[in-house]
């Protein structure tokens, strides 16, 4: 595969959150937020790009009888490292994130981008395939995220300083104390709703291009002239 495919395969056409449907446990649970989304997708973008370069380079010495224990080692691995530098950098949003930061380990996407892509194919397009993945996910992550703290309170970058300092407090909108939002769109359910909607645009979408490239062109129109003999 070209990188612009891969590229494409990882932000759009094969989105796992859109398309392979998996990882949705962490994607449903920590995506109240705009923030909390973008946290724990560049934590997943992170771990998604070191271990499908190292799964590549280690792919021609991992016999196949055990090559998933070794890749969740692999996986496990950078996710403690992930884990520790998140704790020790943003420990206030390491705690909102909470459990889902080591949970990584177990997202169906990493092992399974390691098992499909990664244990075929060289470095640098694993690792290319992994950051495109990652992203197609954390821009999943922040929509939802978006979404759902735009109609649930009305805030838009809420909790901008657990990532970047007390200094980014300012860019935090709100429609003030008295906006009374969605309280359905911050519960579970609401997460459900999201990603539904999120799913049937992005099908809308897809319907709406394969028409369009599939819709007949017309031919220019040739006329002829006939001489009598």
């Amino acid at each position: 595969m070209s990188y612009r495919e891969i590229i494409y395969n990882g932000l759009w056409g094969n989105n796992q959150a859109l398309v392979a449907l998996l990882g949705l446990c962490p994607l449903l649970a920590v995506s109240n937020t705009l923030i909390n989304g973008l946290g724990l997708g560049l934590a997943t973008t992170l771990v998604l790009v070191l271990s499908n370069g190292t799964i590549s380079f280690i792919r021609h010495w991992v016999r196949q009888e055990v090559r998933l224990p070794v890749f969740v080692l692999v996986i496990a691995s950078f996710v403690t490292a992930v884990e520790l530098a998140m704790n020790a950098w943003f420990h206030d949003l390491h705690k909102i994130l909470g459990i889902f930061i080591p949970l990584i380990v177990t997202n169906c996407t990493i092992v399974g981008r390691a098992e499909a892509f990664a244990s075929r194919n060289p470095v640098p397009q694993s690792m290319v395939d992994g950051l495109s993945m990652g992203a197609g996910f954390t821009l999943v992550l922040m929509t939802l995220g978006g979404l759902r703290e735009f109609i649930g309170q009305g805030t838009i970058l809420s909790g901008i300083h657990l990532m970047f300092g007390e200094a980014s407090r300012g860019l935090t909108f709100s429609f003030g104390d008295d906006f009374h939002g969605l309280i359905l769109a911050i519960l579970p359910p609401g997460a459900f709703f999201g990603l539904g909607l999120l799913i049937a645009l992005k099908q809308v979408i897809d319907k709406r291009n394969a028409r369009r490239a599939s819709a007949p062109q017309a031919e220019p129109q040739t006329t002829t002239a006939t001489a009598e003999g």
